[in-house]
């Protein structure tokens, strides 16, 4: 029973962190396609830009920087949730919650700072204010996509925390531990005799072979 409920911690996890892991894959293509829309424009990558860092497309760098985390953290989940070591899985939890609290902080700011667009350096590529249009103009459908990413990553990390507490798999080091009358399900075996190593004994068979002689000669 525990192995079943193991197993399906297990599975939950993993299909918790490809949903993680398809949103950071989407916001390295967004990147990449920002970045192919500047190298369009400028006519130069924007990594190998030689201007000032205030006029840099930080934007592009964040989505790209993010959509590599969320990548990472999501191979971090898989190996914790196949081998479901305790020190992956507290790495694990460990990155998922500083993600949880960068996006708070994010979201804080957001709401109540009404002036929590000069917090944010100016963006030369454009690509930050057709951002904030987006999100204006479809605030209904990015809210529910913002919150279900959230719940999505509050639910692998509680997942994390209940397979840490049912533990890893028991590990046997050979099939020899597995006594046969203390395994229910073999019900059928057959024990073999017991048997006990004696010397042989030769005495006997030359007594045996002199008294047949004796007979014959008395014959």
């Amino acid at each position: 029973m525990a192995s079943v409920m193991r197993s399906c911690i297990q599975s939950i996890l993993k299909l918790l962190n490809c949903v993680i892991g398809m949103v950071g894959i989407a916001m390295m293509l967004y990147a990449v396609w920002l970045i192919r829309v500047w190298q369009r424009e400028i006519g130069d990558f924007p990594f190998f830009d030689d201007d000032d860092d205030d006029f840099s497309p930080w934007f592009i760098y964040t989505f790209l920087g993010l959509g590599v985390t969320l990548s990472m953290i999501t191979c971090l989940g898989h190996i914790a949730a196949e081998t479901a070591n305790g020190c992956c899985l507290y790495l694990y939890m460990f990155f998922v919650f500083l993600l949880l609290m960068l996006e708070a902080g994010v979201t804080a700011d957001v709401f109540l700072n009404r002036d929590w667009e000069e917090d944010f350096p100016k963006d030369p590529s454009g690509s930050f204010d057709q951002f904030k249009g987006f999100i204006r103009s479809s605030f209904e459908l990015c809210k529910w996509i913002g919150l279900s990413i959230v719940s999505v990553q509050g639910l692998s990390f509680l997942v994390a925390m209940i397979l840490k507490a049912v533990g890893p798999h028991p590990c046997y080091d050979s099939d020899d531990d597995y006594a046969s009358d203390r395994v229910p399900l073999l019900r059928d075996v057959v024990h073999p005799p017991p048997y006990v190593v004696v010397n042989p004994v030769t005495g006997s068979r030359n007594d045996a072979w002199s008294i047949r002689i004796n007979e014959k000669a008395n014959r």
